[in-house]
This record gives C-alpha cells, structure tokens and sequence, in this order.
C-alpha cells in the first residue's frame, strides 16, 4: 500500500508514531474516537519524534445545506481533538515551541441560505492560534453586529503569515531562490506581526 511505502521510507522513530494503539485507552478516547480525533494525537506523536510540520484535516464545512447539524457534529470533533492537543503539548513540554494553527480556508455567510445552508464568504473569517509564544486568551479584530464586515483591526493573510513565521522564529521576509534562479518570498513583504499575539 502507499501507507506502506510512506512508512518504509520514514525515519524508524518517525514511523513508529503511527502505532496509536501503543497509547491506553484513556488517551485515545480524550481526543475522541473521530479520525479528526484520532489525528490530533497522531500529531502529537509526530512532534514527539521530531517532526517538524504536521496537518490534521476535519473535512465537510462546506455546509451549503444542513448548516446546523453539520457544524455542531464538526465542533465536537474539532473541539474535543484540539482541546485534548493543546493539553498533552502543554503538560509534556512541547507548547511551547509548537506552533497551532486552526483555520479554514475562509468563512461562511452569515445568511442562511434556502436550504439551511451557509455559503462562501471571504470577508470574514476566523483563525485560532496557540503555542510557539503566542500570548493567548484574547480576540483580535471584531465584525459588523450582522457579520458582513470587518469593523476593527482587519487581518490580511499576510499578516497572518507573517506573525505564524515570526512566532516559530522565522525571518518573514527571507526569500528562497529556486532551482533556476526564480526568487520565492515566504510572504508577501507587506505582511504585518500581529504584534498583540507576540
């Protein structure tokens, strides 16, 4: 099998995180019996060993229909995963140099649709940070009270970036040559620290 393959060519310790059912059943089931779940403390193995990027998808917030449902189901996944995440990196000592990012790839509008649905909206989204020194436990920016807009503190995606890169020390603004010549920046230099988080 492909899997087969991907773990025949890892480093022996790397390879063995996937061995989940070495974990007690305690700990297992703390992240939740999801693959959502079951990812996230795949993950912590991973950077147990030396890992150094790792990403866990919860697939299905597209909710054109069945928005309600659907989301309360995805945030009882993503809640339970990530709160049993953040609590295992922070008592083994690794939160602190373990950079969390949870984001989509944009919102939702804040109208429901015909079909008790919500559709694309770029507008306005949200992204949760922790770790790797991000000083936690606050909001950044706010809506409009209908969710249309962003009323204070707009984020670009540069910014973002920017302050992910800074936070796992970095250098935003280095720029990589590719392999004819072609400079490729980590990102665009415009890019702002959300200097609050830092």
């Amino acid at each position: 099998s492909a899997t087969g393959r991907a773990l025949r060519l890892m480093n022996p310790q790397a390879a063995s995180a996937f061995s989940i059912d070495d974990e007690a059943v305690s700990a297992r089931e703390a992240y939740g019996n999801s693959s959502f779940g079951q990812g996230c403390l795949l993950a912590r193995r991973l950077i147990e060993r030396g890992v150094s990027f790792v990403e866990v998808a919860l697939d299905g917030w597209d909710t054109h229909a069945n928005n309600f449902e659907r989301v309360k189901d995805l945030s009882l996944q993503l809640d339970r995963g990530i709160a049993a995440l953040l609590k295992d990196l922070r008592e083994r000592g690794r939160l602190k140099d373990t950079m969390i990012v949870c984001q989509g790839e944009f919102g939702r509008t804040p109208r429901i649709n015909g079909q008790a649905g919500r559709d694309h909206w770029p507008t306005t989204w949200s992204v949760m940070l922790a770790g790797a020194g991000i000083r936690g436990g606050q909001v950044i920016g706010a809506t409009s009270k209908d969710g249309m807009q962003v009323d204070s503190k707009p984020t670009r995606t540069a910014d973002l970036l920017t302050t992910v890169f800074r936070g796992i020390g970095l250098d935003p603004r280095k720029q990589n040559m590719s392999n004819v010549g072609r400079p490729i920046r980590l990102v665009d230099p415009n890019g702002e620290a959300i200097e609050e988080l830092l």
